[in-house]
């Protein structure tokens, strides 16, 4: 696999979980995403320091890691050989999770089949491992959103960043026009996958719903993921937005 076909995976998994974000017409105004935000989680062949090398094949490098301790995750921010989409790597630390709610966790990872944990595309062909009930998936909510994520759909792309100076055309504006669109956007940029920097204004819209089967065969609903639009706050930055995303006091040295 290269780089283009993972990246037209993760594409095709990403209109398929959110066909309401993928039908908007600011996609064929962008030549590609600001940056692509992935999670993964700290466990087996699912951990960033496993998925690295594939990523590096792609030709992807890390240029920063960033860790929310109070979140308990930590962010790889990796950079392509072109002026491509960054990729952010999301991964959860299921230690940061109290006894139960890891084991059940880990339960269901453990549960996964050998052979669909293995490959280059781990990360674009949903989730591996058996889909929880939903009394799990509550559990595992009210222990922490990111941990349910997981559980219910595996390691993926959770929302693409989209550079509004890319798109031509102010934050504002765009806001605007995705509110006609009937997706209301918040500017809180402390409670959302990661915090984000006060460099950059930011706007985060949350995908439609989606009605899934658990374990036990009842549906249910829940949100697969998101979009965001991000716009320099000042000008004379010559870095890109991605560099710009995370704030400064949550990067960690890289051993």
């Amino acid at each position: 696999m290269q780089r283009e076909e993972f990246l037209q995976q993760l594409w095709l998994d990403y209109v398929h979980l959110n066909p309401d974000l993928a039908a908007l017409d600011l996609w064929s105004r962008v030549p590609s995403a600001e940056y692509l935000a992935i999670v993964t989680l700290n466990h087996g062949p699912f951990s960033s320091e496993a998925l690295l090398p594939t990523l590096a094949h792609f030709g992807y490098r890390r240029a920063g890691q960033y860790a929310m301790a109070d979140r308990g995750v930590l962010v790889s921010c990796l950079t392509p050989d072109d002026d491509g989409a960054w990729l952010l790597l999301v991964e959860l630390q299921p230690g940061a999770l109290t006894r139960e709610p890891r084991r059940q966790l880990e339960a269901l990872i453990g549960a996964a089949h050998p052979a669909d944990c293995r490959g280059q595309n781990l990360l674009c062909r949903g989730r591996p491992w058996p889909m929880p009930d939903w009394a799990t998936y509550q559990q595992l909510l009210r222990a922490h959103p990111l941990a349910a994520w997981i559980a219910a759909l595996g390691p993926r792309l959770h929302h693409a960043g989209l550079d509004c100076e890319r798109l031509g055309q102010p934050l504002a504006g765009l806001d605007r026009q995705l509110r006609q669109a009937g997706l209301p956007g918040s500017d809180d940029r402390r409670h959302g996958l990661f915090p984000v920097s006060p460099l950059l204004d930011y706007r985060y819209y949350t995908a439609a719903s989606r009605r899934l089967a658990f374990a036990e065969g009842d549906e249910h609903r829940i949100v697969p993921g998101g979009l965001a639009l991000v716009q320099r706050s000042l000008p004379g930055h010559q870095e890109r937005a991605a560099e710009l995303l995370l704030p400064e006091h949550t990067r960690c040295e890289i051993a």
